[in-house]
C-alpha cells in the first residue's frame, strides 16, 4: 500500500506540472495534435461549438501509436470524429502527414499559406500530460503569437482507458518531463522552468521503473 500510495503521489505531481492552466479566450483558430486519444479531438470540436475559433485544425499522419488503431490518418479520424458532433466539414483544416510536434506546426503553416490563411493566434489542443511540451514547442516556433493550450477535461485517475493504460500514461509523462528538460538544448522547443520536488518525482518513478518512453 505504501508503494501504491507513493506512485499516486509522484505521478500527480508530474500531471499536475504538465497542465499549464491557461484561460481560454476567443482565438483565430484552434489546432489539435493528432494521437491514439479521440477526447483529444472532441475537445477540439467542444470548443469550435462553443464559439471559440471559426477555424478547426486537425494535424497528424499515422504513427506508431495509431498504426492499425484508425483507418486513416489521425488528423482524418479527428476530423471525422468532430463532423459527427456537428462541425461543419467546411470549417475543418485536415494536415496529415506531420509525425511529431515540429512538424504539426510547419506542415500545417506550410497549408494555410497555401490556402491563403494566417492565422494569428492559437487555441492548441493535446493530452492533459503533453500540454507544457506542446506550449514549449509552439512557442520555438511561434515565439510572438497568442497561444492557448487546452485538454479533455479530466483528471488523473480518470484518463485511463482501453487505449491508453496507467502504466503507458506514466510512461509517457516521465518521457515527456524529460524531454522538457533536454530538447531545448537541440533547439526544439523553449526552456521550460521544472521545480526541484517535479524533478525528484521523475527521478523515482525512472527507478520504480517508468523508463519505457525516456530519451
Amino acid at each position: 500500500m505504501k508503494t501504491e500510495s507513493l506512485l499516486n503521489t509522484l505521478t500527480q505531481r508530474i500531471w499536475d506540472y504538465h497542465l499549464m492552466h491557461h484561460e481560454l479566450q476567443k482565438s483565430d483558430c484552434i489546432f489539435v495534435l493528432g494521437s491514439n486519444d479521440t477526447r483529444v479531438a472532441e475537445r477540439g470540436a467542444e470548443l469550435y461549438l462553443a464559439g471559440y475559433a471559426p477555424l478547426l485544425i486537425f494535424s497528424g499522419a499515422v504513427g506508431k501509436l495509431t498504426e492499425g488503431l484508425f483507418d486513416c490518418s489521425e488528423a482524418e479520424h479527428f476530423a471525422k470524429v468532430a463532423i459527427e458532433m456537428g462541425v461543419p466539414e467546411s470549417a475543418i483544416l485536415i494536415e496529415d502527414k506531420a509525425t511529431n510536434t515540429g512538424e504539426n506546426i510547419s506542415l500545417t503553416m506550410a497549408l494555410l499559406a497555401e490556402k491563403g490563411l494566417s492565422p494569428q493566434s492559437y487555441i492548441v489542443v493535446q493530452k492533459p500530460f503533453m500540454e507544457r511540451r506542446a506550449f514549449a514547442v509552439f512557442r520555438q516556433y511561434l515565439p510572438d503569437q497568442p497561444l492557448l493550450i487546452t485538454s479533455p477535461q479530466i483528471d488523473f485517475k480518470c484518463y485511463p482507458n482501453d487505449i491508453i493504460s496507467r502504466d503507458d500514461l506514466i510512461n509517457v509523462m516521465v518521457g515527456d518531463l524529460q524531454r522538457i528538460r533536454e530538447y531545448p538544448k537541440l533547439g526544439f522547443q523553449i526552456a521550460q522552468p521544472i521545480p526541484d520536488d517535479v524533478w525528484l518525482a521523475f527521478e523515482q518513478l525512472v527507478e520504480m521503473g517508468y523508463n519505457k518512453h525516456l530519451i
